[in-house]
């Protein structure tokens, strides 16, 4: 064991024995862990940082609204409604647009420039 790992244990030892645990939320509850096995490992950090900024489910979402709109305006017989329809969906599709040129923005050759200099940096 090296010397962070001895401090790091006899805190948690001391936290322990000072009851500093009890009590706490999901005190005996199994952890609820995601499965995060369809990914692969090296896109783990980005899925997860993508998903908790939820542009994963805005975009998602963003794609459902899109088709039921779409399902509508294959349905709709009156042109007003028609109209408000196509107006609806020319906004969701500007933002899905805008999120996924986000995207592209971070896996643009200028990102991986400085990416690889922060890589660098810190591999020092």
């Amino acid at each position: 064991m090296d010397f962070f790992s001895i401090i790091a244990e006899d805190k948690i030892r001391k936290a322990i024995e000072d009851g500093e645990f009890d009590n706490l939320p999901g005190q005996g509850k199994p952890l609820q862990l995601e499965d995060l096995s369809h990914i692969p490992e090296d896109l783990r950090v980005a899925y997860k940082v993508l998903k908790n900024s939820n542009m994963l489910n805005d975009v998602d979402r963003l794609k459902e609204e899109l088709m039921t709109i779409d399902d509508l305006l294959n349905t709709c017989k009156n042109s007003d409604e028609s109209q408000r329809l196509k107006k609806k969906k020319h906004e969701k599709q500007v933002r899905l647009d805008a999120l996924l040129n986000k995207r592209k923005v971070l896996d643009s050759p200028a990102s991986a420039f400085y990416k690889d200099k922060l890589y660098n940096r810190f591999k020092k």
